[in-house]
């Protein structure tokens, strides 16, 4: 990859398995979690050191209530959020 990208998950809406997407240019301390409305983690999906490429991250949502959640992807040079929504 030519630099940091956080894509939009799919499927979304999702019920109740979506795929995340995240390229990394560069070997980086990643941190991919997942947060509910009012902004408290839910889940932490990565939290490791990792190598430059595009990673696949599945996300299994059985356990949660429908409604929005958000996705962050932190690293030390790069943060972005994105939106999505869990039906049932």
């Amino acid at each position: 990859p030519l630099g940091f990208a956080l894509l939009q998950n799919y499927p979304n809406p999702f019920n109740p398995t979506t795929v995340i997407t995240y390229d990394l240019p560069v070997r980086s301390r990643v941190k991919l979690a997942v947060y509910d409305r009012l902004g408290r983690e839910v889940a932490v999906l990565k939290n490791a050191e990792e190598d430059a490429q595009r990673y696949a991250v599945p996300f299994n949502a059985s356990r949660m209530s429908a409604g929005v959640y958000f996705y962050r992807l932190t690293t030390p040079t790069f943060t972005e959020t994105k939106k999505m929504v869990l039906v049932r």
